[in-house]
């Protein structure tokens, strides 16, 4: 980012952004580490016919984001845990961790990593069952601090394209997903 486009991202006393629709705060070029404690995947889908929501989770197993200026040219890993998959229901999750769904014994990594940044939107490839897809996040301005940053970015992913099929009917086709990460500078 510019350094007048960063002068107008004024934080007040407390460090938070401004109102102004234009201040989308850039962390400092440089690496990041995903702080996996205070980070997860979360999503929403429907089950029973599509009568019933579900809610659940993923932990984030490791992710760096090397942020570039221009922003543009910023890079994004991450490692996502299928076997620690939480609706709050234990034989549900049980079921959709084993070899019928995301076969977590099998596949103990699900990863993305970003192609490119443009505005909000962030582009990427998602790889679950050793299946790669395209995905495309939308990014939500966040809390930049010196030595950290915050960042909220949603998607719908088709499980059906990366191979997760069964109970089709039963569990929707789509997932809601939210991701909501804490990124410290090394």
């Amino acid at each position: 980012m510019a350094a007048h486009q960063r002068d107008q991202l004024k934080t007040d006393a407390d460090g938070a952004m401004g109102s102004s629709p234009a201040a989308l705060a850039a962390p400092e070029p440089g690496r990041y580490e995903i702080d996996t404690s205070c980070s997860a995947v979360t999503f929403r889908t429907r089950h029973l016919f599509g009568l019933a929501p579900v809610r659940g989770s993923f932990a984030i197993r490791t992710g760096t984001i090397d942020v570039t200026e221009p922003l543009t040219g910023s890079s994004i890993y991450a490692e996502i845990d299928p076997a620690t998959f939480r609706t709050g229901n234990g034989q549900r999750d049980s079921n959709v961790r084993s070899a019928r769904l995301l076969d977590a014994g099998r596949y103990p990594v699900i990863t993305f990593r970003s192609q490119g940044i443009e505005g909000l939107a962030l582009t990427g490839a998602l790889t679950v069952r050793s299946i790669t897809m395209p995905v495309s996040l939308s990014i939500e301005p966040s809390a930049v601090t010196p030595r950290s940053f915050n960042v909220h970015a949603s998607t719908r992913i088709d499980r059906n394209e990366f191979g997760v099929t069964a109970y089709r009917g039963l569990a929707a086709r789509y997932l809601d997903m939210t991701v909501e990460v804490r990124c410290v500078r090394n």
